[in-house]
């Protein structure tokens, strides 16, 4: 299948084309003929399975027709858990939509200067991608105008859920056009997704692009027993000598990144933090240092990190394991993308056997325990019990 395939306007051809893109994923393969014949969609898919453009494109596609109503309010919301998928979001909706002539995207998220969203929002807006919180905030002072809303797209819903924004999730879909066409993309359909899913979705199409909580196939898991206070030691020995060059380490706490990051940096390796008490502007500059090379070494907590994009990323290190054995699929989930090999190793303290149980039972599969290494001293292993 290719993209010419799918009938969508030979502009956004042409922008996919100068983005090197010829064929679609699975899910956009799946979903963009859903969405183009008008069906509501409900779609379980992981990030790095291409699903933003699965609902973008369509959504441009249906800018291509005139507007059902006068205004300048958005013809597609977009709502998003974090500010970095929502930015992420924003330069692909501008990506794929340069050569259109009604496709301005503005992007309304927390840790902007008001008057600059108000001067954003006062203008004419086809695409608004936004954060609950901060949308919120300028619905309730009668700066959004939904009078021509015809598309409603709910990205990464979980974690919207994990994230407590279900209340402003329904006062915000309360507020907008009951005639609209609706799209929700999740990673996993908890029983309150579930509910929100059939109060907002009308006899929707359902797809599942992988198999639930799956891992990629090109992704080398490895556990290494240790205890909590060797662990900065191995971290360091494991970079060092192996001379990782750009790894993604996630903590369970702020504080905790901000501490692993700065013995980090006293170790003699180039490490940043991003997590929720940082500015926006904080964590676009670590984001862009990461990026660039001049950080090898980006220490996260779970929030600040979902939906990252960062391409060919080869290594991600759970220093902390997660409590929540589906955030172990979502951090690991940032390698072994598009084709690209990826190792994800596992710190595991003696205190977080539970947890590392709880990963395998949900993944269905046993991950590999590295008995012995320069850490381990004569600790017992996880091994046995895992």
């Amino acid at each position: 299948m290719t993209f010419e395939s799918l009938a969508l306007n030979p502009f956004i051809l042409k922008a996919l084309t100068d983005s090197g893109y010829t064929e679609p994923t699975p899910v956009q393969a799946q979903a963009i003929p859903i969405v183009l014949a008008g069906h509501d969609l409900m779609a379980s898919a992981q990030t790095g399975t291409g699903k933003t453009a699965a609902f973008m494109l369509p959504a441009l596609q249906k800018l291509t027709d005139a507007p059902k109503a006068p205004g300048k309010g958005p013809r597609i919301l977009v709502l998003s858990p974090t500010r970095e998928l929502a930015q992420q979001i924003t330069a692909a909706a501008t990506r794929y939509g340069k050569y259109l002539r009604h496709a301005k995207c503005v992007s309304i998220l927390g840790g902007m200067p008001y008057p600059v969203q108000n001067r954003l929002l006062a203008s004419p807006v086809d695409i608004l991608v936004a954060t609950p919180g901060r949308l919120i905030d300028h619905m309730q002072r009668g700066k959004v105008d939904f009078s021509r809303l015809e598309m409603l797209v709910l990205d990464e819903a979980d974690r919207m859920l994990d994230m407590g924004f279900m209340p402003d999730l329904k006062r915000i879909i309360a507020l907008l056009p009951v005639m609209r066409q609706n799209m929700m993309f999740s990673a996993t359909f908890p029983e309150e997704i579930q509910r929100l899913a059939n109060s907002i979705l009308k006899n929707p199409q359902r797809i599942e692009v992988a198999r639930r909580n799956a891992v990629a196939d090109n992704l080398t898991e490895i556990v290494h027993p240790v205890h909590h206070e060797r662990k900065r030691a191995l971290l360091v020995h494991l970079v060092k000598s192996r001379q990782l060059s750009q790894v993604l380490v996630f903590t369970g706490t702020k504080i905790g990144a901000n501490r692993l990051a700065n013995e980090l940096n006293k170790a003699g390796l180039h490490a940043t933090a991003i997590h929720g008490d940082k500015s926006q502007q904080e964590r676009i500059k670590a984001l862009d240092a990461f990026k660039a090379g001049e950080a090898h070494i980006l220490v996260a907590t779970d929030v600040a990190a979902r939906g990252l994009d960062i391409e060919a990323l080869p290594h991600v290190v759970n220093y902390d394991l997660p409590h929540i054995a589906e955030d172990y699929v979502h951090r690991i989930g940032r390698t072994g993308r598009a084709g690209a090999a990826g190792i994800a190793l596992s710190f595991c303290d003696p205190s977080e056997r539970t947890f590392l149980r709880d990963i395998e039972r949900l993944t269905r599969a046993r991950l590999r325990v590295v008995e012995r290494h320069p850490y381990s001293g004569s600790q017992n292993s996880p091994g046995a019990t895992a």
